[in-house]
């Protein structure tokens, strides 16, 4: 029934859709929070009602208060003078000034937005979102439509939809059935390809907001979206372990000021809107105290419908403000899943550590280390692989990022599947990304 009516709700909202603004170059996105407002730039359309326990309140921007109090009326006049909404500048030039955006804030709460990320890497692991080392490669041509939801004053009714192209594009897709269906054909060659990450409707009403669609996962810290991440590279527990998309229905209740509990039902990992297995996702994240904040993200049952995998996956995370400048992030990934047969399909579990120090509002350095225990089921034995990062975000300017880092891989395993591959080996890489 999801997959009939989904559909037609999508082709009636998205005349009138969609976007969040993007987050702030201090706060590093947390993946199992899900605020109806973003923590950073305000969205027109977002009341300063609701307060997130992770980044604050998010407020909405004066210049667009008359558009959105006016509701869709005001599609003349003054609704227009939000397109050059948002100062031109960086740190470098009187800091503190809002990115710009290309398209504004437009009538009835509606953000269209996006980035455009281009990253150059030397010859590493494979086991990561780069595709194409040694060479200069679009990775993120990013596009976004939302309408975030407001229930201060009662229903609302909002959604998003995501497009994405470049070299992550293929790795986003639904792929976790092999019938090419939703956008899992949309390759163009040369590891190029596009993707629709996320394509749903969302409703709420008071503290309640469910969205129904296609959507990313709450598992796990580290995101597809670069803006989102502090480093370049992703890691091993990420890109290996846990899922990238669901579909299906996922609810979100707060409870009090610092508390969110979401659960769900979805058709499995990386699917389109196709049957691939049926899963509970949910989880909970609350504030501890000021300045900790804790995640548990779970998701189980059948999560490939074609080799009838079934199973367990959790995720913990611990984000802590240590300083005003310095912040620590603990996660822990477990996955536990059997075919049909009761024979082991993936065993994974890992750590991963990172530390992030905000130097100013143009520049912040930061270290990532991991340790990643996995099965091998075609040998039966487990290896250890670690990888250390070091890296830094500058920011010369609201709407640009440039994040170099040097990365370090080793494992018990060889860091391969035969005996003749180095045991350790050193990456550097560099990507720009420029917000819209």
């Amino acid at each position: 029934m999801l997959r009939s009516i989904f559909p037609l709700a999508l082709a009636t909202l998205l005349p009138n859709a969609m976007l969040l603004a993007q987050a702030p170059f201090s706060s590093i996105a947390q993946v199992g929070h899900t605020a109806q407002c973003s923590c950073g730039e305000a969205v027109c359309g977002c009341e300063a009602s609701y307060s997130d326990p992770t980044c604050g309140v998010s407020e909405p921007s004066s210049d667009c208060d008359s558009i959105c109090d006016s509701g869709c009326d005001s599609m003349s006049g003054g609704a227009f003078s939000c397109l050059t909404s948002g100062k031109k500048g960086g740190c470098f030039s009187g800091g503190g000034e809002d990115p710009f955006s290309l398209f504004g804030c437009t009538p009835c709460g509606v953000t269209i937005s996006g980035w455009t990320e281009i990253g150059y890497f030397t010859k590493g692991s494979d086991y990561r979102f780069n595709s194409r080392p040694n060479e200069v490669q679009l990775q993120q041509a990013w596009l976004t439509i939302d309408k975030a939801i407001d229930t201060s004053e009662g229903f609302d009714i909002g959604g998003r939809i995501d497009y994405i192209y470049g070299t992550d594009g293929p790795d986003t897709q639904a792929f976790g059935i092999s019938n090419n269906h939703w956008d899992n054909s949309f390759d163009n060659g040369g590891d190029y390809g596009s993707a629709i990450p996320q394509a749903y409707v969302e409703m709420g009403y008071g503290d309640l907001s469910v969205k129904m669609g296609h959507f990313y996962t709450i598992i796990g810290w580290e995101v597809v979206q670069a803006p989102d991440n502090f480093f370049y590279s992703h890691a091993y527990t990420m890109y290996n372990s846990e899922p990238f998309t669901h579909t299906g229905a996922l609810a979100t209740l707060a409870v009090g000021d610092d508390t969110e509990v979401f659960g769900g039902y979805t058709l499995g990992w990386d699917s389109g809107f196709a049957d691939n297995g049926d899963n509970f996702i949910g989880g909970v994240s609350t504030a501890l105290c000021d300045n900790v904040n804790f995640t548990y993200a779970t998701v189980f049952g059948r999560f490939v419908e074609e080799t009838q995998e079934r199973g367990y996956m959790q995720s913990v995370v611990f984000d802590v403000t240590l300083t005003e400048n310095l912040q620590y992030i603990f996660q822990s990934d477990w996955l536990d899943t059997e075919n049909a047969s009761g024979a082991a399909v993936r065993e994974s579990i890992g750590i991963n550590q990172y530390w992030i120090y905000n130097i100013n509002d143009c520049l912040a350095v930061g270290g990532r280390f991991e340790w990643w225990n996995n099965l091998d089921t075609s040998t039966g034995n487990k290896a250890d692989v670690y990888d250390l990062t070091l890296g830094c975000n500058v920011k010369p300017h609201s709407n640009f990022i440039v994040r170099p880092e040097i990365r370090w891989d080793w494992d018990s395993d060889q860091l391969g599947v035969n005996e003749n591959d180095a045991k350790s080996q050193a990456t550097f890489g560099i990507d720009s990304i420029v917000l819209f």
